[in-house]
């Protein structure tokens, strides 16, 4: 028995049982193998023209034998000779895949999978041991490579016809963690090929037990099995053809198959883009959100692929947070994987692809607004709360790459409307981009704080998600128009002429709203006279960074923290209740501190906030009634 080549026994362990985290991939690795095999022995008849081979001749074939418990991958490939046996197989992480496309990098279409001479060795995950066969194209001899692991290697010339090489795993007995007896079961290694290597480009091949009814037995029926050559693999991928060829009907059974969703996709986008960096996409954008979307159990992520192959089920660095919910994939010849072809490499040319689909996906966003108004509406009631999540995030970096995918209602429209539209219909004397917040429309258009905006005709986004004034705030705001809430303490509305008549009324009537501050012990920073109020006599705005409607969401989250807007509560100065103020204060200071109380929780409930004692506030309404 030889010993391997490499340093230890060690670094094969780690090789079987540390690197590879899901044993089912030693099929892949060894189709891969076979297919590169080929791909050698094809290229070189191309090159040379001495083969005699054609594409149709080549193919892998996969045999099981239960009773036996040997699972059998063979090719009619390039083969090898004693010596590439010995070079490749006895010493491990040495890649006769790599020297071949280094020989020949400077020449076009090599495609070749496997770059590392890892591959081979997933293997014993599920083999006591492994024996190759092979021979190498134009060569009389063949020969045996045979190892149950660590300990070593063995080698004897063989009788083999044609070229090619057949591998032949001896599965391991179940264990009481393990049960292999499923990779010696046709319809897991269907499975296997269909999930990661459909799209291998020569056919995979098996032989599949099915049954047929007996001729003459219409009248009752009965049923003898036969064999059937399969084939298991597609071959030509969907996403490599040109799109004049491929059907809408097509698109969307691929879709509904490969994702398992019932609903045709909303939107579809395939491109081919070369350059630095060279790759296929297909992505789809869904009819519906998923049910566990916008919960913690969804995991975004492209199925990622490496000549066909698939290498990754879900890669997340692909997609942005905000576009998480494209569903698809990438196959791209240019990704660096490491030895063990499951992890990817974090370098240059996964961001590049990153960077591309994100303005793909958003160009094709913009395109569906412009164009399919009707259909992004629809889109954004399923995925708008994560674009207005994805402004808010990482302290609004993604700010401009959303803003104008984002919707919002619009008080005079009466429909959703985008921020490009809010500005272009602006007045010319209006200096923000106002909006209301509120549990529904419904309820922000009986807001009082928007009564002085209607009057001048000022046009007011209804936000209703909890996430979007956090989103509106992050931004700052459009197009140079800041956003101003109407619970702001000062909307900017007045003339100077104006101002001045308000600055001296609130002069005169200091003490008065002195007094009503005081009376509230500290509830409110302090008590003013309104200019956004015209019919009703209360109202509360806030000061700072915290509204009262970002007051309300954070505080509902479990974190267990509280925060608390700086109030300011409004008295609307040319309602008959104002004159009553006025009266209290001079003749009943006493009664002054029931009035402010109960105005404070009116005004509270108008902003929808639950007020500190329900029992208080409905005594001091029925002593007003008597």
């Amino acid at each position: 028995m030889k010993q391997f080549k490499a340093e230890s026994k060690r670094l094969l362990d780690l090789m079987i049982n540390s690197i590879y985290t899901h044993r089912e991939i030693f099929l892949r690795e060894l189709i891969s193998n076979a297919s590169d095999a080929i791909d050698k022995l094809y290229y070189r008849a191309l090159t040379d023209g001495d083969t005699g081979l054609s594409r149709d001749d080549f193919a892998i074939d996969i045999a099981l034998d239960k009773d036996a418990r040997t699972l059998t991958i063979a090719d009619n490939g390039c083969g090898m000779t004693k010596e590439e046996l010995e070079n490749n197989l006895g010493t491990i992480a040495k890649s006769g895949s790599l020297n071949f496309k280094k020989d020949n990098e400077q020449k076009e279409d090599i495609e070749i999978i496997g770059q590392f001479g890892v591959g081979f060795y997933s293997a014993f995950m599920v083999s006591e041991q492994v024996t190759v066969y092979s021979r190498a194209y134009g060569s009389d001899e063949a020969w045996k490579w045979s190892s149950k692991g660590a300990e070593g290697y063995t080698m004897e010339p063989c009788e083999m016809e044609g070229h090619g090489s057949k591998i032949v795993l001896d599965i391991k007995p179940n264990t009481d963690e393990n049960n292999y007896d499923e990779f010696l079961e046709t319809y897991t290694i269907k499975n296997l090929v269909k999930k990661y290597s459909d799209y291998i480009r020569y056919p995979i091949r098996m032989d599949v037990e099915k049954s047929r009814m007996k001729e003459g037995t219409e009248e009752k029926p009965e049923y003898e099995s036969y064999t059937e050559n399969e084939t298991l693999n597609s071959m030509v991928p969907l996403w490599r053809k040109n799109k004049n060829e491929i059907t809408e009907e097509e698109y969307d059974r691929f879709y509904q198959e490969k994702f398992f969703d019932f609903e045709k996709p909303a939107k579809i986008i395939h491109s081919s883009t070369e350059g630095t960096a060279t790759y296929n996409a297909l992505l789809f954008i869904p009819g519906r959100a998923p049910y566990d979307y916008y919960t913690r159990d969804y995991e975004k992520g492209l199925q990622l692929y490496s000549n066909g192959v698939l290498i990754m089920e879900k890669c997340p660095d692909l997609l942005p947070d905000y576009f998480s919910f494209v569903k698809g994939l990438v196959d791209s010849q240019d990704l660096s994987l490491n030895i063990s072809r499951e992890m990817l490499q974090h370098d240059r040319q996964l961001k590049i692809i990153a960077s591309r689909l994100e303005k793909k996906i958003k160009s094709e966003l913009e395109s569906m607004l412009l164009n399919e108004r009707e259909k992004y509406e629809e889109f954004f009631k399923n995925f708008g709360l994560q674009l207005k999540y994805g402004a808010n995030a990482d302290y609004g970096a993604h700010k401009d790459v959303l803003k104008d995918l984002l919707l919002f209602y619009s008080s005079s429209e009466k429909k959703l409307v985008t921020l490009k539209e809010y500005v272009e219909r602006m007045k010319e004397d209006q200096k923000y981009i106002y909006y209301a917040c509120g549990q529904t429309v419904d309820k922000i258009e009986l807001l009082p704080q928007t009564e002085a905006l209607k009057e001048k005709g000022f046009e007011i986004l209804y936000l209703t998600d909890d996430v979007d004034e956090f989103a509106l705030r992050m931004m700052m705001q459009y197009d140079d128009k800041a956003f101003k809430s109407v619970s702001a303490d000062d909307l900017d509305l007045e003339t100077e002429e104006e101002k001045q008549e308000a600055a001296k009324k609130v002069e005169e009537n200091k003490d008065l709203l002195g007094a009503m501050k005081e009376a509230l012990d500290g509830k409110v920073k302090q008590v003013i006279l309104s200019q956004k109020l015209k019919t009703h006599p209360v109202c509360m705005s806030s000061e700072g960074a915290i509204s009262i409607e970002m007051e309300k969401v954070l505080n509902s989250m479990p974190s267990g923290e509280k925060v608390q807007a700086q109030r300011v509560l409004e008295i609307n100065a040319n309602h008959p209740i104002f004159t009553k103020l006025q009266d209290l204060y001079a003749n009943d200071p006493d009664k002054l501190k029931e009035y402010a109380a109960l105005l404070y929780d009116q005004a509270l409930l108008i902003e929808g906030v639950s007020i500190e004692d329900p029992v208080a506030f409905s005594n001091r309404v029925c002593n007003l009634m008597v």
